[in-house]
């Protein structure tokens, strides 16, 4: 199969973006893991296909699979790279678009300044919707992992997370507690595990081990889930600045049912050609 595609990165956050749109594209889990390979394929975090919409609202559809080959439901940091590539591949010309994922729809927009702002949707907080298995509704939650315990709260932007406050964010245990929260049996789809360092009210730093792919620089619902999970917790208010590895998301959140709001930058790092 012979596969035209396109290298993004959202602050580090980087992608192989194909379109699907134009042309039918079926990949197998084992093309998936080849592509995203980094000694042996293209390379990346995520690979992300556009697709024609199965809703007659929705100008594209958004599909999403991590490295590991396994499809995903949502992906911040690609919807930026989604909305800039469907721009240059002159798929659409309006500069917000309605694009339909798996788990409802979202709305990126092209700022004039370059950047990309995209509606997220509203957070959930219940637990069978991220889902976590837990008896009741609370702000937080201990998580037994080994012989430790730690306290998380639970946000779903489309995909599930768990969130951990720490006071070094360099020292956090993320390589050794990240594999454990991810596979973790009260997340019976697997979680991301974001590692929070509060700087102030309205800044945060934030590293996130990622289901089926690992810490990566960047992780645009994990910025919103952390700082959403902040918020309730009284110890952010909005907006907020998430710096990562890879650079810095705003995220706006006006509470109770609405929608956080996440802005970036999205850039082309190159375009190709692949036989697999």
């Amino acid at each position: 199969m012979h596969i035209k595609f396109s290298k993004m990165q959202g602050i580090g956050n980087d992608f192989v973006v194909i379109d699907g749109f134009s042309q039918p594209i079926n990949l197998t889990t084992e093309q998936i893991r080849l592509l995203a390979d980094r000694h042996f394929g293209i390379g990346c975090d995520q690979l992300l296909l556009v697709e024609k919409p199965t809703n007659i609202q929705a100008d594209f559809r958004y599909r999403i699979f991590n490295a590991d080959g396994g499809e995903v439901e949502q992906c911040g940091n690609g919807a930026r790279c989604f909305v800039r590539f469907v721009h240059e591949q002159k798929l659409t010309d309006k500069t917000q678009i309605c694009v339909e994922t798996a788990n409802g729809m979202i709305y990126p927009k092209l700022e004039d300044n370059g950047l990309v702002t995209v509606n997220m949707g509203a957070p959930k907080f219940e637990p069978k919707l991220i889902p976590f298995i837990s008896d009741k509704l609370s702000l937080t939650y201990p998580l037994s992992i080994g012989s430790e315990a730690v306290e998380i709260s639970t946000v779903s932007m489309g995909n599930p997370h768990a969130v951990i406050i720490v006071e070094n964010i360099d020292n956090a245990p993320l390589q050794t507690q990240g594999p454990l929260i991810e596979n973790h049996p009260q997340f019976p789809q697997r979680v991301n595990a974001g590692f929070m360092q509060i700087m102030n009210q309205h800044e945060i730093k934030l590293r996130v081990f990622e289901r089926g792919a690992g810490e990566t620089l960047a992780c645009g619902t994990g910025a919103c889930a952390a700082a959403v999970a902040g918020m309730r917790l009284g110890k952010l208010q909005s907006p907020v600045k998430v710096a990562m590895r890879g650079g810095e998301l705003n995220i706006s959140w006006g509470g109770n049912n609405t929608p956080v709001m996440m802005t970036g930058p999205a850039v082309k790092v190159f375009k190709g050609e692949i036989e697999i």
